[in-house]
């Protein structure tokens, strides 16, 4: 794998979900191209464990997100399922609880995520994709939320991901339509931040991966949490929050060491404490 040393891939979900770490960079693979990496229950879960062992492995400062195959990232969810699964109002309600928990642990990730996206980002895909800090997309990818044409409805937490990125007219237009987009489009309307020619996305995602893990972790933890509070509601802000994470930062060995390095002309290397 360009731009990490690869390491040996632990398998979860009868090995629809890879992960890997090396170089400070967790690496989850959706890996079920068969089915264009459609989500099942099972892969939900396997998703959280794997998203659970990198959050609790010290070496690893950001992860990755990507799909196998390089046809889809996650093509929505697995639709063979529907018939056990999501046949009725009380079923569906079982399944949106089986896999809440694993997009609330990905909502909530104490470390940066980074989507790497390379053809379709669909349904839960594109939920998946929104719960990510990130989101680099390969020019050929294609996004979009077809659930006006299953006949679903797309949950308020995916809805509100989608109106904070691309306003509510976008929204609107995207979920009444069920039309899909362009990588072009999606940059355009701040659906994804950066757009890379397909045979340069791993590369240059892995190259942003590999820059945020060199930086301070305890600065890019008192980013993540800043700006998470400033997305809430005034009167829901944690300001002690982020009193705490810029305090323990100017108190921290890293920001001596970068002041040290700075002054010494070398690269800092930080340990985050």
């Amino acid at each position: 794998m360009p731009g990490i040393s690869s390491t040996t891939e632990t398998p979860y979900a009868d090995g629809k979900i890879l992960k890997h770490a090396a170089n400070g960079v967790g690496v989850i693979t959706f890996n079920n191209p068969d089915k264009r990496n459609a989500m099942s229950l099972e892969m939900w879960e396997g998703f959280g464990e794997a998203l659970t062992a990198l959050r609790d492995d010290d070496t690893v400062r950001v992860v990755i997100l990507r799909g196998a195959g390089g046809k889809a990232f996650v093509s929505g969810a697995d639709i063979s399922q529907f018939e056990t699964t999501r046949h009725n109002a009380a079923a569906s309600e079982q399944y949106a609880k089986r896999s809440a928990a694993q997009r609330a642990l990905l909502a909530d990730y104490p470390k940066p995520t980074i989507a790497c996206i390379q053809g379709f980002c669909l349904g839960g895909g594109m939920q998946v994709a929104m719960l990510a800090d990130i989101r680099i997309a390969a020019a050929s990818s294609q996004f979009g939320i077809p659930a006006a044409r299953l006949g679903i409805a797309y949950g308020y937490d995916g809805l509100k991901h989608l109106v904070s990125l691309v306003g509510p007219s976008w929204a609107r237009l995207l979920m009444y339509t069920g039309m899909r987009i362009d990588s072009a489009e999606a940059q355009r309307i701040g659906l994804v931040e950066r757009v890379f020619p397909d045979d340069q996305l791993w590369s240059e995602t892995t190259a942003i991966a590999e820059t945020i893990s060199q930086n301070a972790p305890l600065a890019v933890k008192a980013a993540r949490i800043t700006i998470a509070q400033v997305l809430k509601d005034e009167s829901q802000r944690d300001m002690e929050a982020i009193k705490a994470i810029g305090n323990a930062c100017m108190d921290s060995a890293d920001f001596r060491e970068g002041r040290q390095a700075f002054m010494e002309k070398r690269k800092p290397q930080f340990q985050g404490r």
